[in-house]
Formats: C-alpha cells, sequence, structure tokens
C-alpha cells in the first residue's frame, strides 16, 4: 500500500510534465513555413512530407523532409504560446533520418528554439536563436552532435565535440535528446543513450565565476621549463656525427695528373661509426616554478543561471544541405525527460521497428 504523503508526490510529479510542442506531422506539414531565405552559397529548397524511399512503419516514418541537393532549407511552427525555461528542466528532442547518407553525405540536422520576433518567411542563418541542437555530418571528418547556446547575444559552441561514433552514422532514423537542467548542468542523448552531460559553466564559454587579475603579471624571474638539458652529460669523445667520411682505404690512381686531372679527392662513402646526431640527456628542471597563472578575482559579469530562456516561442530547422532526402520527425519540447521518452517508445519506437528489413529489400 502506497502511504497518501507518498501517493500525493507520484500523483503531482505526473501531473506537473507539461508538453510546449509536438509534432509528429501525422496532419501534414501544414503547421509550418517554409521560408525563401536563400543564404550565400544557394537558392531556397522546399520540403515534403514523406516517408521515403523505405519504411518500417509507413505512418509513422512520415516527416517534414529536404527535397533539393545543393539548397538552403529553412521552415519554421510557432508554438501555441511562448514559455520560458526559467527555474525548470528544458527537454528539446526530434529524430532525424538520412536516407541518402554514403561517404559523401554533406549537411546539418539540427533544429532551433527560437522567439516570438522571428520573421517565418525570412527565417535564415541570421535570424537569432535561444538553443540550436542536433547532428552536423560531413564526410569522415565531420560527425557530431551540435549543442550551442546563445548568452547576451553570442551563440556560445560546445568547447569540445560531442563525437558520434561510425555505427551513429548510418542511414536509419535516431534520436537527438537535449535536456537541461535547472541546476545548470546537462545531458545529451543519442537513441536515448547518454552521449555528454556536466555542468554548462564548464562545458561553454559561459562568464566564469572567477577571471584572471589583469593587473597580475608574471614574475621575470618565473621559470615555465619542466626539463632541461643534463650540465653533467657530455658527448662522448668517439662520438661520430659525420654520416658520410672520405673513404680511407682509397687511393689516388696511376697516372693521375693534377695538372691534367685536377686535384683528385677520395671519393665520400657512409661513414660506419656515425651514432646521428648527439642530444643531452633530460632532466628534471630543479628551477622549474609550473605554469604561471593569473590571480583569480571575482567576475562581476558572472551569472549564476545560464539554464534557462524566455520567450522560446518557435521551432525550426534552417539547414545547408549537398545531399537532400533528410526525414524529420518525432519533436517535442517538455519539462519532462521522461515525457520525452513516453513519446520516442510511442512513435520513434514504431519509426524503428522493420527499418532495416525495409532497407534491404529496397536495395534489392
Amino acid at each position: 500500500v502506497v502511504p497518501q504523503a507518498m501517493l500525493k508526490i507520484l500523483l503531482s510529479t505526473a501531473t506537473a510534465a507539461e508538453v510546449f510542442y509536438e509534432e509528429t506531422f501525422d496532419a501534414g506539414l501544414d503547421k509550418w513555413v517554409t521560408s525563401t531565405w536563400k543564404g550565400g552559397n544557394g537558392p531556397a529548397g522546399t520540403w515534403d512530407h514523406t516517408s521515403g524511399a523505405w519504411f518500417g512503419d509507413e505512418k509513422e516514418a512520415k516527416g517534414m523532409a529536404t527535397t533539393k541537393d545543393f539548397h538552403y532549407h529553412s521552415a519554421s511552427s510557432k508554438l501555441s504560446k511562448p514559455f520560458s525555461s526559467k527555474g525548470k528542466d528544458l527537454v528539446l528532442s526530434f529524430t532525424a533520418k538520412h536516407e541518402k547518407k554514403d561517404t559523401s553525405f554533406c549537411g546539418g540536422g539540427y533544429i532551433k528554439l527560437l522567439g516570438s520576433d522571428l520573421d517565418q518567411k525570412n527565417f535564415g542563418g541570421d535570424s537569432p536563436y535561444k538553443i540550436m541542437f542536433g547532428p552536423d555530418l560531413c564526410g569522415y571528418d565531420v560527425s557530431r552532435i551540435h549543442a550551442i547556446f546563445n548568452y547576451d547575444g553570442e551563440n556560445l559552441l560546445k568547447t569540445d565535440d560531442i563525437k558520434l561514433e561510425y555505427d551513429d552514422k548510418n542511414q536509419f532514423t535516431h534520436l537527438y535528446t537535449l535536456h537541461v537542467k535547472p541546476d545548470n548542468t546537462y545531458e545529451v542523448f543519442f537513441d536515448k543513450k547518454s552521449k555528454s552531460k556536466g555542468a554548462l559553466h564548464d562545458d561553454w564559454k559561459f562568464p566564469q565565476k572567477t577571471k584572471d587579475d589583469a593587473s597580475d603579471s608574471k614574475p621575470s624571474d618565473w621559470v615555465e621549463e619542466a626539463k632541461i638539458d643534463d650540465p653533467d652529460d657530455k658527448k662522448p669523445e668517439d662520438w661520430a656525427t659525420e654520416a658520410k667520411i672520405k673513404d680511407p682505404s682509397a687511393t689516388k690512381p696511376e697516372g693521375w695528373d693534377d695538372d691534367e686531372d685536377g686535384e683528385w679527392e677520395a671519393p665520400v662513402i657512409e661513414n660506419p661509426d656515425y651514432k646521428g646526431s648527439w642530444f643531452a640527456k633530460r632532466i628534471d628542471n630543479p628551477a622549474y616554478k609550473g605554469v604561471w597563472k593569473a590571480k583569480q578575482i571575482d567576475n562581476e559579469d558572472y551569472v549564476e543561471n545560464v539554464h534557462g530562456f524566455d520567450d522560446i516561442s518557435a521551432v525550426g530547422f534552417e539547414l545547408w544541405t549537398v545531399n537532400s532526402g533528410s526525414i524529420f520527425d518525432n519533436i517535442i519540447v517538455t519539462d519532462s525527460l521522461d515525457k520525452a521518452w513516453e513519446h520516442a517508445d510511442a512513435h520513434w519506437a514504431k519509426t524503428t521497428a522493420g527499418e532495416k528489413d525495409a532497407k534491404e529489400a529496397d536495395r534489392s
């Protein structure tokens, strides 16, 4: 029997979850406005409502797909009402299927959270956003999950990449989830498995609690060289540093006339005693003081709570794609990770079921 107090907690937890936006594209693209923004590299592409060339569950697989190679694809959808994520959990989750994924694939697959000042018809790369999140793939070199936060007008990239493994970069439908918590920590999931987590201040260049004291300078006698040559180590007298020598066994040929033939020189051969360049042994520097760091003082720009955003009013995709055929689906913005997993189990799980068999059948 569950105690009444515990029951109340469980009930309040169950009813506390709020869904701010949800999209499975069952009704088509009616909620979405396609932008005419062309960017700097090419024209603006259109979007298609499709399940793709192969799928397990046709209805669940239906999403919003890019249609043109070497095009910008930008579209956005308004939330029913703006909300603030300050003081609460923020979970952003969606799926992406790069159906034309091969070694030459190149294209972004990230979603953006946007404000109410969004001009939907002109939504593009210069439009301000709150968060940008999702995969960024290009050939073998670029394979990461972007998580970018706007802070004080600057878009802050994660200081180290969230890498995708080789098996993560296939043509099937994958789930990307970002969880930002009110204690200023975060976690990024790929197919419901944790890829990265930690503190926002540690992994993005938000203003830190302390900063270098500009009036502090390194002392002139500060030694930062950790290793030095051993002053007692001397090159052996018989150490041969010449790679080639004149052949000591060679003699001037009989009949050689210096006046007619020039001054005779012995031929050059490999030096059998050659030992290479000599270097003194390296030892710890007894005067080493470590890497100098300026004294730390309080940073007046430090803000403890950087997790939240006011006026989250729309979601959008703004992408440059070399290869078309990327399908986006199953978007949810909520304040509950459990709610996001419920949504994933109800939709993404059905989308992925049978996908591999469908891909093999399409290939044959």
